[in-house]
């Protein structure tokens, strides 16, 4: 059994080159699905625009995708309907058929089981888990974390695939004095997280430099990623992450709702270029 998790764990790796030392991910906000209040009943035209934005994110250069159910609002706290499993799964079908990127899924608020099914029936690469562990106040109440029954149901499914889990995610506040630190130790150590993410209090918004830099000091040798806020102009402020995930400041005039314009990724990509590489891993 190690040796089948030790083989799994470098499959998991290969998505962190070697021959860059930042993993750039861009998210596809994906449109409202079937089942949800604003779904518009097109589902051709929901592949559309992420297709759209999938090639504007690869002709830009970023490295990997992640899929969202972003226009899915209200977002639950327990699992999404199977119809928005299939729909995610029809437009990941099309991204991939489109481009030539890893790609992975957030399956809004916190559904890890449905984001590691579409990872096995998908060839995703990863998930975003907003609560690994723990407990977070949310506008969908309390989020508990499920470390358990995720790794586990991975090991089922998708064992390849890897697990990036947010520390004290946004749009939330943590239950109980839980400092930074020990959550992103225990999301690792404890919860087997293949990567840790720190983020802004809300999409689009800036995180703070200095919980990254008490990531890093907590946890050394662990995947670092930023979760939110990343612009050319900031970027050198995260200069200790191992990765970004963005998707806000690429869109059209930084504006959420928009599409994805290439020319906004080709400057993060040339910025990601002029850091040096990451310090402070083990």
């Amino acid at each position: 059994m190690r040796g089948a998790w030790e083989s799994s764990q470098r499959q998991r790796d290969l998505i962190w080159s070697a021959a860059r030392p930042r993993l750039l991910v861009g998210v596809v906000h994906l449109r409202p699905l079937p089942g949800a209040p604003r779904w518009a009943g097109s589902m051709s035209e929901v592949v559309r625009a992420a297709v759209a934005d999938a090639r504007a994110y690869a002709r830009g250069g970023v490295h990997a995708l992640c899929l969202e159910n972003f226009g899915d609002l209200p977002f639950t706290g327990g699992a999404v309907g199977p119809e928005t499993v299939a729909a995610m799964a029809v437009v990941a079908a099309a991204v991939r058929e489109a481009v030539e990127l890893p790609l992975g899924f957030n399956v809004l608020r916190n559904d890890a089981r449905a984001a590691l099914a579409l990872c096995a029936a998908c060839g995703g690469r990863f998930v975003r888990v907003n609560v690994h562990t723990g407990a977070m106040l949310t506008d969908q109440g309390i989020l508990q974390g499920n470390a358990y029954e995720t790794v586990r149901y991975r090991q089922q499914v998708a064992p390849e695939a890897a697990i990036w889990a947010d520390v004290h995610v946004k749009h939330a506040v943590r239950l109980g004095d839980w400092p930074l630190e020990v959550a992103a130790w225990d999301t690792w150590k404890r919860g087997l997280a293949d990567a840790l993410i720190v983020s802004g209090v809300g999409t689009g918004q800036a995180a703070d430099p200095e919980q990254l830099r008490r990531l890093r000091e907590a946890c050394p040798g662990a995947r670092l990623l930023v979760g939110s806020g990343i612009t050319p102009e900031n970027l050198e402020r995260y200069a200790a992450a191992d990765g970004f995930l963005v998707g806000t400041s690429l869109k059209r005039g930084g504006r959420i709702e928009e599409p994805v314009d290439v020319r906004r990724v080709a400057a993060l990509v040339r910025a990601l270029g002029r850091l040096p590489p990451p310090a402070g891993r083990a």
